[in-house]
């Protein structure tokens, strides 16, 4: 099925008789002619010059005249057979090189991924230039429409499927050829294919553009399968590829709500997969006879998203025909995704009982021996979650490493971390708060209390986490400590109540709430009970006028 005869007689007369002499034929791969330059001739594992004389202008346009004709995408064949023939033209037009590539009809190479063709769902290949795509596509096309009697159509692009000419190459058997006269209408015959021949299966080459990817989501939206190729070596390439992310898909920012946000323990905004895949199954061509396979497309794409290592299957064809499985694991940035429960304590006050519902709602139920009864995937997460309370603190203007330092002398139950959205206390010095700086006035806008000190020395510090102590958090409170940094907590008690019943009012359906002026330190008590409510809150006017204005979320 070579027709190796056919390709060698389109090459000058001293081409074609380099190559007849080669006794390794049967591996040539292509045969590369540039104006000025010795014609060279590929092997699977070898290179070889056939001539020591330059190509020419006349040996060029001697092949270009004994092959078909050149599409827009400079590429030609030879009649009734799969040999490809591309062109590269200076700037006036003219062909200036050759690439001639050898196209074999491979039986057996589908045999790999037989059984997934099989099952009905889209297939998408993936793989470097050369390792076979188009070869096993041909062979999916024969398998499907001759053994297992289903309607397919191939959309062939650039002849490469099925050959050069109208008459369809043997090889793709009963399978029936569309071509495509343009490439950039390639989506167009895709969908004409459906609407016109009643296919079970469309089998396509090369997809490379974003509305051919639209087509094919369409057409498995109509309950065809798909069994196709892209640009790309692996399933992380085609996420990357704006224009084919849709494929598997695609992916979009996400806003994460304060609680959804702790539960995953990560921050507010993520990567999220934007709808169900076009293709159920990718499998990637790592050599001729060794594939990996994302069986579930969706979760893998879920789980690639969120830096979860992901399971993959890897097959490997061994000479005796046998077909070795073997399951691996691509690391991510993460071990694993372990849901966190939502347990930071309110400071001095409990949460309402709306966001407490909402809380357990959100919680994955755990079985007797603490594993989720939601975990769809199957990985083991901690018997039970950490009794201790840690708080997470984000320090602006005040080194880390000093507050890192005391929290290791005191073993202050307390984390510092590198986000301001990850914090639940925004700590900062009176200094840097006076200059009210983008990320201050961020965190009050966004309802995370802000906690002033005066300066940044690790005494101040050291009161500062006096609060968080072990005792405390045993106790199941944090006790609100910014009462006795005052001399005016009955302002306080009576500002955090006039807070609750505006709390009480949002939850019961009011938009927005207006409290009464207050200082800066009460005001900073309040953004914090609107946060631990899962409410937003803003100051508005002028000192000493200034005063807190809750309101329910953006969603």
């Amino acid at each position: 099925m070579d027709d190796l005869e056919a390709f060698i007689g389109i090459f000058p007369d001293e081409i074609a008789d380099s190559l007849r002499a080669r006794k390794d034929i049967g591996d040539l791969v292509e045969v590369v002619l540039d104006l000025g330059r010795n014609p060279e001739a590929r092997f699977s594992i070898d290179q070889v010059s056939l001539s020591e004389i330059e190509v020419s202008r006349e040996q060029i346009a001697q092949v270009v005249d004994h092959v078909g004709h050149f599409g827009d995408d400079n590429r030609a064949g030879i009649e009734r057979t799969l040999h490809r023939i591309s062109v590269m033209r200076n700037r006036a037009g003219e062909p200036v090189g050759l690439t001639c590539r050898v196209g074999r009809a491979v039986y057996g190479s589908v045999r790999l991924i037989e059984d997934l063709i099989r099952s009905g769902k889209s297939v998408l290949i993936l793989g470097r230039p050369g390792v076979g795509k188009t070869t096993i596509l041909r062979e999916t096309a024969r398998v499907l429409a001759d053994e297992a009697g289903k309607r397919v159509v191939v959309v062939d692009t650039s002849n490469e499927i099925a050959g050069d000419g109208d008459v369809p190459h043997p090889a793709i058997g009963r399978a029936r050829r569309m071509q495509v006269a343009n490439t950039s209408l390639q989506h167009n015959v895709m969908i004409e294919a459906v609407e016109n021949h009643m296919p079970e299966v469309i089998v396509i080459d090369e997809m490379s553009t974003e509305l051919e990817a639209l087509a094919a989501r369409t057409i498995a939206e109509r309950g065809v399968q798909l069994v196709a190729t892209a640009h790309g070596n692996t399933l992380a390439n085609v996420i990357s590829n704006p224009t084919l992310a849709d494929l598997v898909g695609g992916q979009q920012t996400v806003t994460l709500g304060d609680i959804e946000a702790r539960r995953r323990r990560t921050q507010k905004t993520v990567l999220e997969r934007k709808h169900d895949p076009t293709f159920d199954i990718v499998v990637e061509i790592r050599e001729r006879n060794a594939v990996a396979i994302h069986p579930e497309v969706g979760t893998a794409v879920d789980r690639m998203l969120r830096g979860i290592s992901i399971p993959q299957e890897a097959r490997r064809l061994q000479p005796d025909g046998r077909v070795e499985t073997e399951v691996e694991e691509i690391p991510g940035t993460e071990s694993e995704f372990v849901p966190a429960p939502f347990e930071v304590s309110d400071v001095g006050r409990r949460r309402s009982v709306r966001s407490r519902d909402r809380d357990r709602l959100e919680r994955p139920p755990r079985n007797g021996n603490g594993r989720s009864e939601l975990d769809l995937t199957q990985y083991d997460e901690p018997a039970e979650p950490p009794r201790q309370v840690v708080t997470k603190v984000f320090p602006f203007g005040i080194p880390k490493s000093a507050i890192t330092d005391v929290i290791e002398e005191t073993n202050a139950p307390v984390q510092v971390v590198d986000f301001a959205d990850a914090g639940e206390i925004f700590v900062t010095t009176k200094s840097h708060y006076s200059r009210r700086p983008t990320a201050v006035r961020r965190a009050e806008r966004d309802g995370v209390m802000v906690h002033v000190l005066r300066r940044g020395t690790k005494e101040q510090i050291r009161q500062f986490l006096k609060r968080f102590s072990q005792e405390k958090v045993r106790a199941g409170t944090l006790e609100n400590t910014d009462y006795e940094d005052h001399n005016h907590s009955g302002r306080s008690r009576e500002a955090l109540k006039e807070t609750e019943a505006a709390i009480s009012r949002i939850v019961s359906g009011e938009q927005r709430v207006e409290l009464m002026a207050q200082p800066p330190y009460v005001r900073r008590l309040q953004h914090g009970l609107a946060a631990r409510n899962n409410l937003g809150s803003a100051s508005m006017g002028r000192e000493p006028s200034r005063r807190v204005v809750i309101r329910r979320r953006r969603r």
